[in-house]
């Protein structure tokens, strides 16, 4: 099965040590460009900062991995932040965390703990989301069998896309790529073998975890 985890959308997080700020934004990006962009436009906003390091994992495996301590004593900031990525096994994010300097020195520990602890508050704000690999699926049937195929659907991790009501009711259906053989069995078993599941094509559709 083919499945990546990701966060909903972009969220914030923010740690004070000494009198330093560590302000978090994390936000999903779907290229490398995007990331860069996103980057780029942090530090735009926060431009009066000492610092704005960043980390990224693009790629359905995470196979791509950027970070950057723009500043900072090497490996005190952008790798710390992207561990946290990775061990949460998340992908198609990236984080920036801005730091405004309070006037005492942190030491490389110091640094290395507050970046993670601003970019794991960002993620402890964030609604986690899994991406499947899914085929799309079309299905026909008469009108008496309406209401027992939606509960079915509800029942199974099954996405119902759309319903088009003419001659016969059309569903469009999202089904994992690992349930499909089961799925075909199931649905034709409550149409009484009358009907076909047709796949029409793959896509990944995205389900919260939390």
């Amino acid at each position: 099965m083919s499945e990546y985890r990701s966060i909903a959308g972009e969220v914030p997080g923010e740690y004070e040590e000494k009198k330093s700020r560590f302000i978090a934004t994390i936000r999903p990006v779907s290229s490398e460009e995007e990331a860069v962009s996103f980057i780029n436009e942090m530090k735009k906003k926060y431009w009066d900062a000492r610092h704005n390091c960043s980390a990224f994992v693009i790629g359905d495996r995470g196979e791509l991995t950027r970070c950057s301590d723009d500043g900072e004593p090497s490996g005190t900031a952008g790798r710390p932040m992207l561990e946290i990525l990775t061990n949460e096994g998340l992908t198609y994010v990236c984080a920036v965390v801005t730091r405004y300097f309070g006037g005492v020195l942190l030491g490389t520990g110091g640094l290395v703990r507050a970046y993670q602890a601003a970019v794991k508050d960002g993620l402890s704000n964030a609604e986690i989301v899994a991406s499947r690999e899914c085929f799309l699926c079309e299905l026909c049937s008469d009108y008496t069998l309406l209401q027992k195929l939606k509960r079915l659907f509800e029942q199974e991790p099954f996405i119902l896309k759309d319903i088009i009501y003419e001659d016969t009711v059309k569903y469009s259906l999202m089904i994992p790529c690992d349930e499909i053989e089961r799925a075909k069995e199931i649905v034709t078993e409550a149409v009484n073998g009358k009907e076909n599941l047709e796949i029409r094509g793959k896509e990944y559709c995205t389900v919260s975890i939390h």
